[in-house]
């Protein structure tokens, strides 16, 4: 019997890639050495005789898996599936968070969908509401950063699916609040911590008029060969120690016509005019002079979440107000570009969860051919479906979510994948849920249509996923390989 642990493993590594462990992988080495299949059995079968030490050898029946299950075994999911085992601190605060988006974001959520624009935003507004309620939660980054890496990577997507459960729109602008503190804290700028509590209601500008995903391609690596990024809308003019901005950003820009502080991202003029690849990122008080916003878009989706143009007339700030010059943008972009798609992934993984959840129940009270419609076929299939594009919709953004967090650069590549994956989930199963509704889905009476408009705007905000596929794709060449 193989019995020495050490000299099997130096024998399977000398016939495996050190890197993958593959027995096939011919990249790393082109000589892998046989292996000895007889010591791979004989080691297995030690460690399974291990295993069955510790069974009980009387003749009685045993008491452990499978025999001490119920003679039809059947198990009840969690509304978050088949999940593992969450720490204290984790159960807590899903089960806080998950109380005030039941509570608070998903009925003012449903409230906003049916104002206007101007409505949402004016005072006494229930958006007015969700506000201070959510600052009761003390969610901020702070709250994250000081917990471990680890720790960090596992609560931040379990807080935000929960968001995101409760309504879409809703949780953007908790990220957009979240963002300007967030920047100061990583690229830990003493000056705009305390100069922007993070109390303050945010927002982030990067795309423009001219420049949607443009704005995102910072490296050019979907840039077409022969294409020409042109003049840019927005342009942070440098000179000493003074920074003066001018221009317009997109309509696109979330919470922007509510936000005290805006997390700017421009290309800069250093003396040799605008570089749109060596940019800044700058923290900008939306009370300056010179800064004004348009007015808020009207929308097919997420309405509860008000969005519009920032302009910048001569807006002038001292060099303070730097997050990161033009030596850092790239980073910055890069940073701040992974976290927002992985944000993204967490929450319409909630919102997909949310929908499976509605159709779930509604199939279960909703009759025809005399029994609930879930005894029909077809209906519990399209369930089961819907069931498992959530399930992998989550295991991706959280293993994403605690791969980022604890890496010393995040994978741009894995986040774009998270996002993609997440949104277009969303919005199949609210599909597939409304199907299941049938014509009651389509009426305002029930909730399901507006998770459908909401997941829809999804698959455009923070990067429409087919240009993210583009750079995530091009994120993946590994030089080595050629």
């Amino acid at each position: 019997m193989f019995n020495d642990d050490q000299a099997f493993k130096n024998d399977y590594n000398a016939g495996h890639c050190i890197d993958c462990g593959s027995a096939l992988c011919r990249v790393r080495r082109s000589d892998p050495v046989a292996i000895d299949e007889n010591k791979i059995k004989a080691f297995w079968n030690s460690m399974i005789m291990k295993s069955a030490s510790t069974d009980s050898v009387d003749s009685g029946r045993p008491d452990h898996p499978p025999f001490n299950w119920p003679e039809k075994p059947h198990v009840k999911l969690a509304p978050t599936g088949a999940d593992r085992q969450l720490s204290e601190l984790e159960s807590t605060m899903q089960d806080m968070v998950h109380s005030f988006a039941e509570k608070v974001m998903r009925p003012i959520g449903i409230a906003l969908d049916k104002m206007t624009p101007d409505e949402v935003i004016a005072p006494g507004s229930p958006y007015w509401t969700y506000l201070e309620e959510l600052k009761k939660l003390e969610i901020t980054p702070k709250t994250f950063m000081d917990l471990s890496p680890e720790e960090r990577g596992r609560l931040f997507p379990i807080v935000m699916e929960e968001m995101g459960w409760g309504d879409g729109g809703l949780s953007i602008i908790y990220g957009a609040c979240s963002l300007p503190p967030l920047m100061a804290l990583v690229f830990n700028r003493t000056f705009l911590i305390e100069r922007f509590p993070d109390t303050l209601r945010g927002c982030w500008a990067i795309t423009e008029p001219d420049h949607g995903s443009d704005s995102l391609d910072i490296s050019r690596q979907a840039f077409h060969a022969q294409g020409n990024y042109g003049r840019p809308n927005c342009v942070a003019t440098i000179r000493g120690d003074k920074v003066v901005l001018n221009g317009q950003k997109a309509a696109w820009v979330s919470n922007a016509p509510t936000a005290e502080v805006c997390v700017l991202f421009c290309s800069a003029d250093t003396g040799d005019g605008a570089d749109t690849q060596h940019g800044v990122c700058i923290l900008v008080p939306m009370d300056a002079p010179g800064v004004t916003r348009g007015k808020p878009l009207d929308k097919i989706g997420q309405r509860a979440l008000p969005q519009g143009e920032v302009y910048f007339d001569n807006v002038e700030l001292t060099t303070d107000y730097l997050v990161a010059g033009p030596e850092d943008y790239q980073r910055a972009v890069y940073l701040i570009h992974a976290e927002a798609n992985s944000q993204m992934a967490c929450v319409w993984t909630g919102a997909a969860r949310a929908a499976y959840e509605l159709a779930f129940e509604y199939a279960h009270q909703r009759k025809q051919g005399g029994v609930p419609i879930i005894r029909h076929q077809a209906v519990a299939a399209r369930l089961f479906h819907m069931y498992r594009k959530v399930e992998a919709s989550r295991a991706l953004a959280q293993r994403v979510a605690l791969h980022n967090h604890t890496s010393e650069i995040p994978s741009l590549q894995s986040a774009m994948a998270a996002k993609v994956t997440a949104t277009q989930t969303a919005f199949e199963v609210a599909s597939e849920a409304l199907q299941v509704f049938g014509g009651n889905g389509l009426t305002k009476e029930y909730q399901i249509e507006k998770i459908l408009r909401d997941a829809r705007a999804s698959m455009i905000e923070d990067g429409c996923n087919d240009i993210l596929a583009l750079k995530a794709g091009f994120n993946m060449i590994d030089p080595d390989l050629f």
